[in-house]
This record gives structure tokens, sequence and C-alpha cells, in this order.
């Protein structure tokens, strides 16, 4: 007998990358089942994108998330290629890839080939002055500290006071980590976060060794890493437009908040209750939200799904983008940037010289920066007014880069509970969340607060719950016409 049935409709809840990948990712697979689906994208919002955001101002090009992503993870890569952004891929500029560490209020050199944690050349470290002689001493001292033998849960300061010392981890390990997830060491787990080092560990029983043993031991260099960062020619914005663009007319409804999704009928369809008191009914639903937002659209159905999303913390961070003109700036800007360890006591994450590491984001005379505040370790600045964090990001860029004068412009752009942090006992929450998202058939969760943050890792986990879901109207679909 025909399947009779009106086409499966999937609602996809989240306009940000990950949202939109899930969505072109059903858009352009589901001709292969047996019938169309029709999908549809909810944002709260008035814009698509989430945290990613780019605007031209005076020759300017500002990102107020995001403003490059990493290549060795390949599905940023691929999407833009199968959007037809390749061409518009650019790298950083060679002649520069390097990055500082605030000591004593100076930028010092990351030594060369020291990777996170991995210090692949020993000589640059034992020349270096980001460590005092003891620290360096104790650094030498990894190839004798014993393999952990248990499996439990470690938090990345105390693997690496473990295997490096606390001088390593204050120095060097915990800003170059913290810029990434801006965490607090003492709390993010190795396991869910830099797992690498972890296997490092287990299969040579030193950093230092594995390092040595790497058959393409060069890449980990100072200059190969930050090689691997590519951006897009017209700014990051460039993806999720072209996401947007590649859905049918219809797809995206913006400024359509969701206020909670519901299955009366356990064999029927998703309720999705939008706050306007309509509601949409579809085969399957996928929400792509920050956790604790998901867990208040679940909650009504399934309080212990909701409990294990609101388990994952947040933390708040402000990007704050600073132009000035070159000579009012007496440090050369010959890097990427500077983090800042929490042991120096300052106001300020990291700054990033966003017109030195790409082209075309400043005119010639001018200079680009970002300035990042906030995060798990200092979550008061993100607190403060306008008016008093640009106080403090012009008295950082100051005393570290000798930035003098009034700015051409200074914006902020503030993320309030915006980088999920991957605490103790993150693989266990995931698991947990996991499992109660397959007891619910067509409901799926994606999203940076699982399965990493950058954004490769949103394309993937969007574009694998998409996949799921599909695979589930499949055989949903099979067993209607058996």
């Amino acid at each position: 007998m025909a399947d009779r049935r009106p086409p499966d409709r999937v609602i996809v809840i989240g306009g940000g990358l990950t949202g939109l990948s899930a969505a072109h990712r059903l858009f352009t697979r589901s001709a292969a089942l047996r019938r169309p689906v029709e999908v549809t994208l909810l944002e709260a919002k008035p814009r698509i994108g989430g945290a990613i955001w780019t605007a031209h101002r005076e020759g300017f090009m500002i990102e107020g998330g995001a403003d490059s992503f990493i290549t060795n993870k390949p599905w940023g890569v691929d999407l833009c290629r199968e959007l037809g952004l390749g061409d518009a891929l650019i790298g950083t500029d060679s002649t520069r890839r390097r990055s500082f560490v605030v000591r004593n209020g100076r930028l010092l050199p990351v030594p060369e080939g020291f990777v996170m944690m991995s210090p692949s050349r020993i000589g640059s470290i034992l020349t270096s002055p980001i460590l005092s002689l003891r620290g360096k001493l104790r650094l030498l001292l990894e190839r004798f500290v014993p393999r952990k033998t248990d499996d439990s849960d470690e938090s990345l300061a105390s693997f690496v006071k473990r295997r490096l010392g606390r001088e390593a981890l204050d120095r060097l390990v915990q800003p170059l980590v913290g810029g990434i997830y801006t965490a607090d060491p003492n709390d993010l787990s190795i396991a869910a976060t830099l797992p690498q080092f972890l296997a490092m560990e287990r299969e040579y029983g030193s950093l230092i060794r594995a390092a040595r043993h790497q058959k393409r031991a060069d890449q980990a260099a100072s200059g190969a890493r930050y090689g691997l960062f590519v951006s897009l020619a017209d700014g990051m914005e460039a993806l999720p437009k072209a996401l947007s663009e590649a859905l049918p007319s219809g797809t995206i409804r913006t400024e359509t908040p969701v206020r909670r999704i519901s299955r009366p009928d356990p064999l029927g369809p998703w309720r999705i209750e939008l706050l306007d008191g309509s509601s949409i009914e579809a085969s399957a639903v996928l929400i792509t939200t920050e956790a604790h937002a998901a867990a208040r659209l679940v909650d009504g159905f399934d309080p212990e799904l909701a409990l294990q999303l609101r388990s994952i913390p947040y933390a708040s961070s402000a990007i704050v983008s600073v132009a000035y003109r070159r000579n009012a700036i007496a440090h050369p800007l010959d890097g990427f940037g500077a983090v800042v360890p929490i042991i120096e006591k300052r106001s300020i994450l990291a700054i990033s010289f966003t017109s030195v590491k790409f082209p075309n984001r400043a005119p010639a005379d001018s200079v680009l920066l970002r300035v990042f505040v906030g995060g798990a370790t200092q979550a008061e600045l993100f607190d403060l007014d306008d008016s008093a964090m640009a106080t403090i990001v012009r008295r950082e860029l100051g005393e570290l880069i000798g930035a003098t004068g009034e700015p051409l412009f200074l914006e902020i752009r503030r993320h309030p509970r915006g980088m999920p942090q991957y605490n103790l006992g993150h693989l266990d929450r995931v698991a947990a969340i996991r499992r109660l998202e397959s007891q619910h058939e067509g409901l799926g969760l994606a999203g940076n607060a699982f399965d990493g943050v950058g954004i490769p890792d949103c394309i993937r986990s969007g574009r694998s719950a998409a996949d799921a879901i599909l695979s589930a109207l499949t055989e949903a679909g099979r067993r209607a016409v058996a």
C-alpha cells in the first residue's frame, strides 16, 4: 500500500551555527528518504548566526564572536567548500606566527614547540624567560613522572602540576588553555577537553617523549600550529549567511521564541509551543540552544533530562574591539596576540592582534585589537557597565602594549552564559544526557555544550544530530508501510 501520510516535518530550534548546519544537512540529505522532509528553523532573536557576528566600519572588519577556526578538525573547511566558500578561506600571516604570554607586565614569546602543554623543543623552554630556573628544572623532570594508573577524571590543573609542575601550569598552560575555554583549570576536565594528552601519557609515559616520537613533530612548532587557523575573507558571518541562503525560502523564522515542547501522545507528533500562543506539530525536533535553554524546553516531559542539561555550567565573557592609529601603540605587534595568566592579577584574559593575524581587517595606518574580559576566573568583570569595562581595557592596553591617546573606536560585544564549561564529570553528564535523549524518539540535542566548543565541533554536532533524525524518520517510515 502506498504511503499517503503527509511529509515529515522537522523543527530545528536555534539559529546559531549548530542549528543552521543541522537544517542544511536535513535539507540536503532528505532526498535519500522515502519521502521528503519539511524543515523549519526557529530563532528567538531578530538575526541568525548566534555568537558569530561581523560588522564593517570605515575600513575595519569587526568580529563579535569567533574570528577563525582550526583546520585539523575537517568539518569547518569541508562545509565551507560544500557551500562554495572554499576560495574565500584565508590563512594567518605566515611571517608573524607566534604569540606572547604576559609575565610581570611584559609580553614574552611562547617558547617554540610548546603547544598547550606539549614541550617538543626543550632548548626553547630552557632559554625562555617565562619560567624560572626552578620551573624549567621541574619541567625537565617530566620524563621521570610515573603514569597515572586509574581512570578517574582529573582536572587540567592536577594533570599539569603532576606532569610539568605548578609554574608551568600558572605561567604557560593556564593562559593558553584559558584563551580557548575561559575556564578555571582546577575545574576543567582534561578528559573532556584535551584527551590527546592523556593518550600521550598512557602510550609514552611522558609528554616530552610523546612529542619526540610524533612522526610529524615539526608541525607542533609554534609557527606551524598557528598555520592551522583560517578565517573567511569577508568575515566569519559569511558562513551562517551562506547556510541560510542555501535553504529554501521560508525555512528560517526569526523572532520566534519557543515556550516549551511536548509530546502528548508517545506515538504521536511533537508539539512545539511558541511564545505567541501558537503551536506547531512535527515528526521530530532538534534543539541546538545552550544547555540551560534546552533544559527549559524539555522540563515538562522529562525533568531528569532537564536536570542533567542544567548541570552543565556556563561562563560569560565580553569581546572588546578597539582600533588605534598604528603610531599610537609602542609594541611592535610582531605576533598574533598575548594571553594573560591569572597569576598576573590583571583585568583581561587575552589580547588578539586581529589586523596582524589576517589581511584586510584594518586600514594600513591603523590597528584592530580584540580584548577578552570575564570568563569563569573573572566573572565579576563581565558585570561591569560599558564605561567601566572600556576604562579597564584602555588601561590594560596602555600598560601592556603602550597604547596611548583616544582609540578610534571601542565596541563591546557581550556573550552572557555563552561558553559551556567542561568541568570534572562532563563526560558522565553528557553520557547521561544521551541516554535520556535516546528514550524520546524524534528528539535531538546538539551544540557546543556536549562534544567540543569550536566552530568545527558545532558543525559536526549539528550535522550528526541531523543524520540521526533522518535515520529515525526513515526507520519510522519503513514501519509505517510494513
